[in-house]
C-alpha cells in the first residue's frame, strides 16, 4: 500500500489513481524502467559509447539512482514566459546558481536550463549534477507573438561546458514544424556524435487544435503521435505532457488513426491514456518523462504527486517539473522535488 502521505495527497481519488488495473495494452508488452535499463535495451540501440554513458549519468544520479526513474528540475521559462513571469515569485532564481542547486538539494538527476543559466557556473557544477542544455526556445518578446521554436547556440557549445545532454522543443503541427524537425535530427545525430544524450519536448501547437471548447493539444493520440515521431528523430527521453483527453484526430477530422485506437487500446482512465503515449514511445523502449505543469500554488503538490503516480503506473520513467517548484521558497520547493521521487521510490506502487 502506498505511503500514508501519497495517499492523502491523492485525496479521495487514491483508490482511483492506485488500485486502477489497465487492461487495454498490457503491461508485459513493456519495456520498463529499471536498474539495469542500460544493459537491457539501449545496449542493442546504435547509440555510442559515450552516449551510453551520458545517458547512464542521468539515470545514475540523484535519490532515484539505480532505479531506472529520473527526476528532472527544468527551468528555461526565463526566455519562454519571461523572466519576470517566471522568477518574480521568488527573485532568488534569477540568480542561476540557487537554480543548480535546488536541482542538487532536491535530489535530482539532472537539471535542464539555458546556454546562459547552465554556462554561467559550469566550472562548479558540471561534475556535480548532469546538465542539459536547452538548445531552442520559443523566444515570446516580438509583437505579435509568434509560436516558434529557434536555436540559440550550438551543439558544441554544450558540450564544451560539460553538458551531459541536451535538450530541445519542437511544436508539432505548427506551421515551422517541418524546419524544427529538420534542425533537431540534425542536432541530435551531432550530440550523439560527440557522446551527450538528448531529450526531445514533443509539444503540440496549432490553433485548430482547439474545437468547440475543447483543447486537443493535450488529446492522448495527438499527442502519442508526436511521441511517435520524437523516438524517430532518435531522443533518448521524450518530454510530453499528460494527457486530459483523447480523440483529437476524430474531432479535428484530419490525419489517419484507426478505431481499436479508442475502443481498445485507450479509456477515458487517465493512466490508460498515458499508456498509450508510453506504447508509442517504442513501448518504452524510450523513456516517457510527463511534465508537472504550471504552478497553481495549494494544489501543487497534490497534483505534482498525481501526475507521477499516473506516469510510473502507466509505464513511464519519471516527472519534469519546474514552476512548481522553483516558484516557491527554496525548502518547500525541495520538499515537493522529494515528494514527487518518493512515489517513484514506492515499490507499493506498481505499473497497472
Amino acid at each position: 500500500m502506498a505511503s500514508q502521505k501519497i495517499q492523502e495527497l491523492l485525496g479521495d481519488k487514491a483508490a482511483y489513481y492506485l488500485d486502477h488495473k489497465c487492461t487495454t495494452i498490457d503491461k508485459s508488452s513493456l519495456h520498463l524502467p529499471a536498474a539495469d535499463t542500460i544493459d537491457n535495451v539501449w545496449l542493442h540501440s546504435n547509440r555510442n559509447l559515450q552516449t551510453l554513458r551520458s545517458i547512464s549519468a542521468l539515470l545514475n544520479n540523484g535519490r532515484l539512482a539505480n532505479t531506472g526513474y529520473v527526476s528532472i528540475l527544468p527551468v528555461d521559462q526565463g526566455i519562454e514566459h519571461s523572466a519576470g513571469a517566471s522568477f518574480a515569485p521568488n527573485p532568488i532564481y534569477f540568480d542561476p546558481e540557487n537554480i543548480v542547486k535546488l536541482a542538487i538539494e532536491g535530489g535530482c538527476n539532472a537539471v535542464a536550463s539555458t546556454y546562459g543559466v547552465l554556462g554561467s557556473v559550469a566550472r562548479k557544477y558540471a561534475h556535480k549534477i548532469p546538465f542539459i542544455v536547452k538548445i531552442n526556445h520559443n523566444e515570446f518578446i516580438s509583437y505579435p507573438n509568434r509560436f516558434d521554436q529557434i536555436m540559440f547556440g550550438t551543439i558544441k557549445d554544450a558540450w564544451n561546458m560539460g553538458a551531459t545532454a541536451i535538450g530541445a522543443t519542437i511544436y508539432f503541427g505548427s506551421d515551422e514544424s517541418s524546419r524544427q524537425i529538420v534542425e533537431i535530427a540534425k542536432a541530435f545525430e551531432y550530440a550523439h556524435e560527440l557522446g551527450m544524450a538528448t531529450v526531445l519536448w514533443c509539444y503540440l501547437r496549432n490553433s485548430a487544435f482547439k474545437k468547440d471548447g475543447v483543447d486537443y493539444h493535450t488529446a492522448a493520440d495527438l499527442t502519442a503521435q508526436a511521441n511517435h515521431l520524437g523516438v524517430t528523430l532518435q531522443a533518448d527521453i521524450i518530454k510530453q505532457k499528460l494527457p486530459t483527453n483523447n480523440g483529437g484526430y476524430t474531432a479535428l477530422n484530419f490525419g489517419k488513426t484507426h478505431k481499436d485506437v479508442y475502443e481498445k487500446l485507450t479509456t477515458d482512465h487517465p493512466i490508460d491514456l498515458a499508456r498509450y503515449q508510453v506504447a508509442n514511445c517504442y513501448m518504452g523502449r524510450v523513456g516517457l518523462i510527463n511534465s508537472g505543469g504550471e504552478s497553481k500554488g495549494a494544489s501543487d503538490l497534490s497534483e505534482a504527486v498525481m501526475t507521477a503516480v499516473v506516469n510510473k503506473r502507466a509505464g513511464g520513467m519519471g516527472l519534469i517539473s519546474g514552476r512548481k517548484a522553483f516558484q516557491k521558497d527554496m525548502k518547500v520547493g525541495v520538499e515537493l522535488l522529494n515528494t514527487i521521487q518518493d512515489v517513484y521510490l514506492d515499490n507499493s506502487i506498481t505499473i497497472a
